[in-house]
């Protein structure tokens, strides 16, 4: 094909790319929201568990907003990563011959799955371990001391109970804590009707409409750990991206064994080089704590094997035995 055809072929299929992505848009901005309460699990389950209220700050009138978008817009490139590269393969493949189709055959389907693992990896057990890691780290620096103060004679203290959640039924007045959000949640009536005149707190009769405020309980530590949403999506998405690349090593693994820059029975007898750079990985694509450094080591490791492995199963020769010397259309592959 002349160069202005190539041009006008990759111009299509950027819009079919582009169109067919549209839609995938549209539904993740009608469940972005939902997505995001998703994404915000792991830090609300790494503050519960070191006893702080699951609370996550927003501290200007767009941030909020603009999480929302960046996280449906990564989602819906996410989605459509298949029918992106489909459409870019549908333009690469009259310039490969037979045997190069096949070796994209195998990669590409692995690529995807190795990227879709790697954020389940990510969601499920790196962000676990370096938010419980690092909010524990905050909570080690010591504040000043609360002191002790001895009562006065006569002195009477409200007693607050504590449940596992809010009263089903709150009367205006009602207070008690909610031991699973750590909040002192109190029953506020939302409007003075008529009807809740005389009302006691003791009383039978639940309010018509009541509003439960809440205010987070936390320790006495050092720092007031208040985390924003954006820079929690941020770390987020540095982590997602650098958990993708880190994961493709089998591909590369696998190139380079098919370019015969490495020997894959030969490179079982450097696993120590292996590992050192798995740790070396670990620490630059991580925020570099020992923990997490460890949960992201290990695995580049495996992955390293599991590329060295595919290698001696799948060579090379193997793909290309049967591949003809001409540039064959994919109908006839």
């Amino acid at each position: 094909m002349p160069l202005g055809d190539h041009i006008e072929d990759l111009r299509r299929r950027l819009i079919i790319a582009l169109a067919g992505l549209l839609p995938i848009l549209i539904g993740a901005l009608i469940v972005g929201r939902a997505i995001i309460d998703l994404l915000l699990v792991p830090l609300r389950q790494a503050l519960q568990s070191r006893g702080l209220p699951p609370v996550v700050q927003v501290t200007g009138p767009m941030e909020t907003f603009g999480s929302y978008l960046r996280v449906s817009i990564a989602v819906a490139v996410l989605l459509g990563l298949p029918w992106l590269l489909y459409q870019g393969w549908k333009f690469a493949a009259p310039g490969l011959y037979a045997a190069e189709r096949r070796f994209v055959y195998v990669l590409a389907p692995m690529s995807v799955g190795l990227t879709l693992a790697s954020i389940a990896f990510l969601y499920f057990v790196m962000m676990p371990i370096v938010l419980t890691f690092f909010i524990g780290f905050g909570q080690a620096l010591g504040g000043p001391s609360p002191g002790q103060a001895r009562p006065s004679e006569g002195m009477v203290f409200p007693t607050v109970p504590a449940l596992p959640g809010d009263l089903p039924n709150p009367l205006p007045g009602q207070m008690w804590i909610n031991t699973r959000n750590q909040e002192l949640r109190i029953a506020v009536a939302e409007t003075r009707l008529p009807e809740l005149e005389g009302t006691t707190v003791g009383g039978n009769q639940p309010s018509a409409r009541v509003r439960v405020l809440g205010v987070p309980l936390a320790l006495t530590p050092g720092l007031s750990q208040q985390f924003r949403v954006s820079e929690y999506i941020k770390l987020l998405f540095q982590l997602t991206l650098a958990m993708a690349i880190a994961f493709q090593t089998p591909v590369v693994v696998l190139l380079l064994s098919w370019t015969g820059l490495i020997d894959p029975r030969g490179m079982g007898k450097h696993r120590k080089y292996a590992v050192l750079v798995a740790a070396v990985l670990g620490a630059l694509l991580t925020p570099a704590d020992p923990i997490s450094m460890i949960a992201l080591a290990v695995p580049l490791y495996a992955l390293y094997e599991l590329g060295l492995l595919i290698a001696r199963v799948l060579p090379a020769e193997r793909l290309t035995r049967t591949a003809g010397e001409g540039n064959v259309d994919d109908e006839n592959l």
